[in-house]
């Protein structure tokens, strides 16, 4: 773990509020090596990688949470993807030039988020408008449409780090029904340089000094891409040995490049013939037609 990448959690011991901040720095930079991001594009990818840990670190279940905007404007799909372990990857496609605040980015879309659990359930996926005219403002709204919850989230990339602090009022209500809106209005006082700047838990002794607040051990955050031979073989083997000798012909190897991760995986003929003689179909013994 880098000592710049971490998430920490705290509950208000009234019970009725909970919050995280997150700071990622090693892991937004390994982003942002693999592609030249253009700005504002590189601060939009970045804050909602900071948004993506602070709701993931909540899941109850092993797997993923994705997180998608979908657009029609100069930027046509972002992605990040943050498992239950705190690993991330992120990636954007873009068409001219992106300028502008976010709705010109996308223009008319929608924002998506997946939950991919590794087994048990099956995914679920909600979406909403893409309304706000920043990440946070984004998230909010879909949290309050799709959740009910009320959340509130105050996020900042540049270059090196990207951060994000998130307060979200918990189901069952506290002692203190002046809390929600005592800790939000406190929290908004935090600029982005400030965000940028001061350690989690620093930040939150820092904003929140006059209330009871517990304040949890951080959890380390990292890049990390799932792509693997295994699973490109795996898709070959879904397009079919026919298709795939179409592309060799046509190219001499079939070339798939992970766009989180960039790293390039190449199947020539030879390798081609033996991922499709290794699907061996066996029928069970005693079987009569």
């Amino acid at each position: 773990m880098s000592a710049s990448d971490y998430l920490q959690a705290f509950v208000f011991e009234d019970g009725g509020v909970r919050g995280a901040t997150v700071s990622l720095g090693a892991t937004w930079r390994a982003v942002l090596e693999r592609r030249d991001y253009p700005e504002p594009l590189r601060g939009v990818l970045g804050e909602l990688m900071a948004a993506a840990a602070l709701l993931a670190s909540n899941l109850k279940f092993e797997g993923s949470m994705i997180m998608q905007m979908q657009g029609g404007g100069p930027v046509k799909l972002l992605v990040v993807e943050c498992t239950s372990e705190l690993t991330l990857r992120a990636m954007a496609h873009w068409e001219a030039e992106p300028a502008g605040p976010l709705p010109r980015l996308f223009g008319d879309g929608r924002f998506v988020i997946t939950l991919d659990p590794v087994s048990g359930t099956k995914k679920y996926q909600s979406q909403v408008l893409l309304d706000g005219d920043s990440v946070a403002r984004v998230l909010e709204h879909y949290m309050h449409r799709s959740e009910q919850l009320d959340t509130r989230f105050w996020l900042a990339a540049d270059a090196t780090e990207s951060r994000g602090l998130l307060l979200q009022m918990m189901p069952q209500t506290g002692t203190d029904p002046d809390l929600w809106n005592r800790t939000v209005t406190l929290a908004s006082t935090l600029t982005a340089p400030e965000l940028l700047a001061v350690p989690g838990e620093t930040l939150i002794r820092r904003l929140f000094h006059d209330e009871d607040v517990r304040v949890f051990g951080p959890r380390p955050v990292a890049f990390r891409c799932s792509c693997s031979r295994e699973r490109v073989i795996a898709m070959l083997r879904m397009l079919g040995p026919a298709e795939v000798s179409q592309v060799i012909e046509s190219h001499g190897e079939v070339e798939v490049n992970c766009e989180f991760c960039n790293r390039r995986y190449a199947f020539d003929r030879v390798d081609a013939e033996q991922l499709f003689a290794a699907q061996v179909v066996t029928r069970p013994e005693g079987t009569h037609h």
